[in-house]
């Protein structure tokens, strides 16, 4: 097993130690949100965090920041640095980034999900398909993003030569340190989004986790809370 399956894999212990069954209701729909929330995660970053995994996702894919295509530059610089080679190079290494970044805000999510207070647990079981996630982001806020950083610099730094960071902000006006920024932010949106992804689809089919819990409060009993 690999770093990042021991990642994904070691999220979800604490929730099978969780007893399956308990005597107050609210304590029970806290513990299936956290499981769905905890199961979500889990699939959306065994998914993001493999190779190219955000570049295949139309969810979670990163786009290169608006500012290319900016004045600045001689022609000759900016079609170079703006040709579809290129962006193509670049593209593909800022999603290979983000995968970095997201091996280190797994942990963070997983320790935030579990210890986190979840009020109004009835209206978040009610509520829309990401409720659940929506809590979760709320509740991590910006803070994701320096947990995420050093990765998403580890993972861009083919791309801090002098030379290309140089080009990149004479034809466009970002340097690597904003290159860098504008990457991590957007990861941090797109886990949010592949997290929501999946527990929509959790939501929507509680019978293919096999877990009890998540079918009583989710599933077509649960309904009638």
């Amino acid at each position: 097993m690999n770093r990042r399956e021991l990642l994904t894999a070691t999220m979800l212990v604490p929730v099978l130690l969780l007893p399956g069954c308990q005597t107050r209701k609210e304590l029970s729909l806290t513990e299936a949100i956290r499981r769905l929330l905890l199961l979500a995660a889990q699939r959306a970053l065994a998914m993001l965090m493999r190779e190219n995994g955000f570049f295949d996702d139309a969810v979670a894919r990163i786009s290169l920041p608006d500012a290319f295509g900016g004045e600045g530059a001689s022609r000759t610089l900016t079609t170079l640095l703006l040709s579809s080679a290129v962006r193509g190079r670049l593209l593909k290494q800022a999603n290979r980034a983000a995968e970095k970044g997201a091996e280190l805000a797994a942990p963070m999510i997983a320790d935030t999900v579990r210890t986190m207070q979840i009020d109004e647990a009835l209206a978040i079981v009610r509520g829309s398909p990401t409720a659940a996630t929506d809590l979760l982001k709320g509740r991590i806020g910006s803070s994701l993003m320096p947990t995420m950083l050093p990765g998403v610099d580890q993972g861009l730094r083919l791309f801090d030569s002098q030379v290309v960071t140089d080009a990149l902000r004479l034809a466009t006006g970002i340097d690597f340190t904003g290159l860098r920024d504008d990457v991590t932010t957007k990861a941090a949106d797109g886990i949010f989004r592949a997290i929501g992804r999946e527990e929509a689809a959790i939501r929507a089919d509680p019978a293919a986790t096999n877990d009890p819990l998540l079918i009583g409060v989710f599933g077509l009993g649960g309904r009638k809370l």
